[in-house]
């Protein structure tokens, strides 16, 4: 394997494997009626479980630490069964479930730590800092009159220090460019949102395209303001992005789902040993039930991606593009204890409307399934549609009568390969150090009141800016921490980092907005989205895997 890009898709694929324990399934009341809200297990079989963790407390030589023992024990049990089944400290829960709630307690600023200094990248809209004034280029220096500049300051300091809860209040102590004293705050912490959809823009003069980043309890009320800003811009077709997306809540993703469908439609359904089938069909009040769809998904995209990615596929309503699904398709119950922690067991299975199982296999072992993704890129999947085998058992008929395979995960109908070609020991070097994005935020610190003078939009950026000053200092600035480009590694990476450079201080100027304006000028799936989009093509009968495109 290129370990180059190995070294760059890592990350990728540690993401995804953190984010399995992200779910999607049903909720149980935090106390079942069992001992810390564990249903109690009654008979002689089962209490020999608990008879063994009573004797080793009562009797074993050591003083143990009674909570730990049984926490170890809940992860061991856990362990045996599925991936995703799991048990979440009470000091993890809150962290766990704040990405799906759509909020958090906290200052409401994104931050990024330069030079052993907290800078402030933006405030984040709504929250108690924009009220405040604080402004994207401070600098905190003081928390809570103690100075925090210079003291080798970590990500996780400054969290513990700026978060808290709500209503509580927290001091600082503000630098800002082109003042002289120090600017003091007393900010009064409160909910801070936290958007799942990333960005929403139009890519052509009527296709539209939407990122969603995760599904989330304020997703689908976020998408129906985005497509309804976008329909004021002119949008007649839509690609929807759910690449790197590890999935959330199904209610969300139904919803979603439901946008694109006729009433009746099947969305998805459920199947368990002890559940009964639970069926999810679209409702009468589809925003987008005709017109141009695409739907990106890639090995990032899961569980409620690959709901929605199924349910559009197999009912024939757009184009799939990209490269084949996560395969998270199991549905988790979640039951909360008494001390705060909380169990999410594995109930049920999650099966497209065609009758696909999501689900990839996990029958040889946690380790071989988490380095399956790293299994797919050895075995060129990520290169070559045709390296991923279906038997005729995994095949399945779409409503207009395709041919889809099930397996694990969502294969989609038109293939985009990984374009490895412009990876090298130089670009990987780069990522590893975050020289990309430092020099980003530098570059537009110093120049930024100068670059929205110059660019009035994002658009006007994408259209207008020239790296001829920005990619020479970017190569100094690398050469000084380390990075010094190689000719090989300009060769093949010099438009890609240019590319991310500017997208990057298009993201320090607009927002997420700035940034896939410039990306999607060049993402090949977004290029074979238009394409598909543009020809006016539907997706039919005779359009199988078979005839799988590449770009």
């Amino acid at each position: 394997m290129n370990n180059s890009r190995f070294s760059l898709l890592y990350p990728l694929m540690l993401g995804v494997a953190i984010a399995i324990g992200i779910f999607i399934g049903y909720f149980l009341p935090g106390n079942n009626g069992g001992r810390n809200g564990f249903p109690r297990l009654k008979t002689a079989k089962h209490d020999k479980i608990q008879n063994v963790l009573d004797y080793i407390v009562n009797e074993y030589v050591d003083t143990l630490n009674t909570k730990d023992l049984e926490d170890d024990a809940i992860v061991s049990l856990l362990q045996q069964l599925d991936p995703h089944s799991a048990y979440i400290p009470a000091a993890e829960l809150e962290t766990a479930s704040e990405q799906l709630e759509g909020n958090f307690d906290g200052i409401g600023i994104e931050f990024n730590i330069q030079r052993d200094t907290i800078m402030v990248v933006a405030a984040i809209t709504g929250g108690p800092s924009e009220s405040l004034g604080i402004q994207s280029g401070d600098r905190i220096v003081k928390i809570e009159k103690n100075n925090v500049a210079g003291k080798k300051i970590k990500n996780e300091d400054v969290i513990k220090q700026l978060r808290g809860k709500n209503g509580t209040k927290v001091k600082v102590s503000i630098f800002r460019p082109g003042k002289k004293a120090l600017i003091d705050y007393t900010i009064t912490r409160g909910k801070i949102p936290i958007f799942s959809i990333d960005a929403s823009l139009m890519i052509t003069p009527e296709i539209g395209y939407i990122k969603i980043s995760r599904f989330a309890a304020t997703t689908y009320d976020e998408y129906l303001d985005a497509f309804k800003s976008l329909q004021k811009e002119g949008m007649k077709q839509l690609v929807v992005d759910l690449r790197d997306n590890p999935g959330g809540y199904l209610n969300a993703a139904v919803d979603i789902s439901d946008e694109f469908l006729a009433k009746g439609k099947s969305i998805v359904y459920t199947k368990g040993k002890s559940r009964k089938p639970e069926e999810f069909n679209a409702s009468s009040k589809g925003g987008f039930e005709e017109g141009g769809l695409v739907i990106l998904i890639d090995e990032g995209s899961a569980s409620a991606s690959e709901i929605v990615s199924g349910a559009v596929q197999d009912n024939d309503r757009g184009w799939v593009v990209g490269r084949r699904s996560f395969g998270k398709g199991l549905v988790q119950e979640e039951i909360r204890f008494d001390d705060g922690s909380a169990m999410r067991l594995t109930i049920a299975r999650y099966y497209t409307p065609s009758g696909r199982c999501i689900q990839k296999s996990y029958e040889k072992g946690l380790e071989d399934y988490y380095k399956e993704l790293s299994s797919r890129m050895q075995h060129g999947e990520l290169e070559n549609a045709d390296s991923v085998k279906f038997g005729d058992t995994l095949a399945f008929k779409t409503t207009a009568g395709r041919t889809v395979y099930g397996g694990g995960g969502i294969m989609p109908d038109v293939f985009v390969a990984l374009d490895t070609s412009r990876y090298s020991n130089w670009l990987s070097q780069l990522a590893s150090k975050g020289l990309m994005s430092r020099f980003a935020f530098e570059y537009t610190d110093q120049r930024k009141k100068e670059l929205l003078s110059l660019y009035k939009s994002p658009e006007d950026f994408s259209r207008s800016f020239s790296d001829a000053s920005a990619f020479p200092e970017f190569l100094a600035f690398a050469e000084k921490n380390g990075a010094k480009a190689d000719p090989a590694g300009l060769k093949a990476s010099e438009n890609l980092v240019k590319e991310q450079v500017n997208a990057l201080i298009g993201r320090a100027l607009y927002g997420n907005k700035g940034y896939y304006s410039i990306v999607n000028n060049t993402d090949p799936a977004i290029k074979k989205a238009v394409e598909l989009l543009k020809s006016n093509k539907l997706v039919s009968a005779s359009q199988s895997r078979s005839h799988v495109g590449k770009l």
